[in-house]
């Protein structure tokens, strides 16, 4: 029984490092068309055409917490897993810079998520490139929204210009 589950441990894979969006939430807009069906069965040039493999409404959250949980580990292995666990491997340079000169300090996904850049340092171990930024030291650009840096809101409110 024991030699059975572990032959199950070792087969098992892992969760992948992305997640479907729900696009069936209310106001949730993932750049879905619409225009195709209205202009099927027409001989006009200009029409709009379906696009093969489009994918929209793909969320890169969990890449990106497996990234920041990674911070001080070899680059190599991390990688590695993540690329095996990935659709694409665009995902993990939106936050990761191979040098730390070419790198900002944060990134900004969406319109009000953001998470700590990281860089690979010189002796290949994944780093945080400014580690003292924090969600203190952030400041909404709205007050309708909940800002968050890795995933924890900031805990600055949004100062009205006056």
């Amino acid at each position: 029984n024991l030699e059975q589950y572990l032959q199950n441990m070792k087969t098992k894979r892992k969760k992948p490092l992305f997640r479907k969006v729900n696009t069936k939430a209310r106001y949730v807009h993932h750049d879905f068309g619409g225009d195709y069906r209205h202009s099927r069965r027409t001989k006009r040039s200009d029409q709009v055409k379906m696009v093969k493999g489009k994918q929209r409404g793909l969320d890169y959250t969990p890449l990106f917490k497996f990234l920041l949980s990674k911070v001080g580990e070899p680059w190599d292995t991390v990688h590695s897993e993540a690329t095996s666990r990935l659709d694409k491997q665009e995902p993990i340079f939106w936050l990761v810079s191979l040098d730390k000169e070419n790198s900002e300090k944060v990134i900004r996904i969406g319109e009000s998520t953001y998470y700590s850049a990281l860089y690979v340092d010189e002796s290949g171990i994944l780093q945080i490139v400014d580690p003292k930024i924090g969600p203190e030291n952030m400041e909404p650009l709205c007050s309708c929204c909940t800002h968050t840096l890795n995933g924890v809101p900031f805990t600055r409110k949004y100062k009205v210009d006056a």
